[in-house]
């Protein structure tokens, strides 16, 4: 089975001096509908037949936030492959963008309850077991690809290995 293709973007904001608040905040959203469902998530999706890992993106946060980014300001991050041994199926290759230009408020969607949380206090709780894993060092400037693979509950982690990189995406996987 072929790894589907799946982008996620985290949109980032500094809130410094806005209402007492101190810091980064990034947007995720509780999934409501589909694998995931309940949990808190990134803004993103599939990557469409013919569709390049940007447009997709680009696509996929306005669909689930109303929010417009683009290309232009995205920063690549790496990517994360998730291993689902006892559900090939779900068996996803990631790539991983942050932006800090966008226009808009989110907005619900019929997929997504976006909300804004501290970079420093992610609901981990709330996540997929392996966010803690790779999430916290794309936030904070970590690169690189992270190989994951999931447990036969589809939930915890068996292993997780990252490999650092310092460079970008290769131009041939970002497609723009």
């Amino acid at each position: 089975m072929i790894a589907a293709d799946v982008t996620l973007c985290f949109l980032l904001r500094d809130t410094s001096g806005i209402d007492g608040r101190a810091g980064e905040e990034v947007l995720l959203g509780l999934k409501k509908t589909g694998v995931g469902a309940g949990k808190v998530v990134g803004i993103g999706g599939h990557v469409e037949p013919g569709e390049s890992i940007v447009a997709a993106i680009c696509r996929e946060v306005a669909e689930e936030t109303s929010i417009t980014i683009q290309a232009l300001d995205l920063v690549p991050a790496g990517t994360v492959e998730f291993v689902f041994p006892a559900k090939p199926a779900w068996d996803m290759f990631t790539t991983v963008f942050l932006c800090r230009t966008f226009d808009g408020v989110p907005q619900e969607s019929s997929e997504i309850a976006p909300q804004w949380y501290p970079v420093g206090e992610l609901p981990h709780a709330q996540m997929w077991a392996d966010a803690i894993h790779w999430l916290p060092a794309f936030l904070t400037g970590g690169r690189g690809h992270w190989h994951v693979v999931l447990n036969d509950d589809n939930e915890t982690v068996a292993s997780s290995v990252h490999t650092p990189s310092s460079g970008p995406i290769p131009e041939d996987r970002l497609g723009s």
